[in-house]
């Protein structure tokens, strides 16, 4: 029985949005952190950051925008021990598979003293239907660096699936879930089954890093487009090409595949004028 309510840091963002509500779903008590929420959280402001952890628990965090920003990993250590001394006890950690930096970030979470779960993702799905790729699968383009590089790409309901699970069944304490789709794509095969769901030719583009900083940073921030290129350059190298079974031990069936995934997204609206 879970009497307190349970704290989701980045209830705005892409996995903690569906946490939360998956959570809404069951009827528990979710206290939602981001800037714009009743008890107000900012990674940017300490003075936030023990209101909304005194009286919870367990915890889900995404550090936003990226673990690999300047800073990151000293304020999620900071973050870890305003959360030991306010009483939580179980943190759930959203990680990235084959970056330094969230590696990092995952040392520091072990060695806070907090009971905890690792969540480590590889590419999210959902960056093709709500992100920064949507604009130009809208157009018949998916530009991509990396070449013939295949992924096992996720779809982010699975990793809100694990992360639910990890804050309210027993057994997941101290467990690493490397999460990721069932196969290897490469972004050429995605590209074809979006052409398939979709109904209209979906041409996947090889493109430089240079020229994925530039699409990055016209849809956000030359900052921004900074760090996914690094992290883009880092991982998309053939470190990744393997899937790993953190779906299937945390919830104990398969991780749902990448065309359920787009028959889904397409279901939902997310290509609506798609040339």
């Amino acid at each position: 029985m879970i009497d307190q309510p349970i704290l989701v840091i980045g209830a705005t963002g892409k996995t903690g949005s569906r946490v939360a509500a998956k959570l809404d779903a069951r009827g528990l008590l979710v206290r939602r952190g981001a800037r714009r929420s009743d008890t107000p959280f900012d990674w940017e402001d300490q003075s936030t950051w023990a209101p909304i952890l005194t009286g919870v628990s367990k915890a889900y965090v995404t550090y936003f925008p990226d673990l690999a920003f300047p800073g990151a990993i000293e304020k999620l250590e900071a973050f870890a021990k305003v959360a030991l001394e306010t009483g939580l006890e179980h943190i759930v950690l959203l990680s990235g598979r084959g970056e330094h930096f969230a590696s990092m970030g995952e040392e520091v979470i072990r060695n806070s003293g907090l009971g905890f779960t690792i969540v480590r993702s590889a590419w999210f799905a959902q960056n093709f239907s709500e992100g920064y790729l949507r604009d130009p699968i809208l157009g018949g383009v998916l530009p991509m660096p990396g070449g013939g590089i295949a992924e096992p790409i996720i779809d982010i309901d699975d990793i809100a699936d694990v992360v639910v699970a990890a804050l309210t069944e027993d057994g997941h304490l101290g467990e690493r879930y490397e999460v990721t789709g069932p196969r290897l794509m490469t972004f050429a095969e995605m590209a074809g089954v979006l052409t398939t769901t979709i109904g209209r030719p979906i041409q996947h583009v090889p493109i430089t890093f240079e020229d994925f900083h530039a699409n990055v940073a016209a849809s956000g921030n030359t900052f921004v487009a900074d760090v996914f290129t690094a992290i883009a350059r880092e991982t998309l190298d053939g470190r990744n090409a393997y899937t790993a079974d953190g779906v299937e031990r945390a919830l104990g069936r398969k991780p749902r595949d990448f065309a359920e995934f787009a028959q889904t997204a397409m279901a939902a609206g997310a290509w609506p004028n798609a040339a």
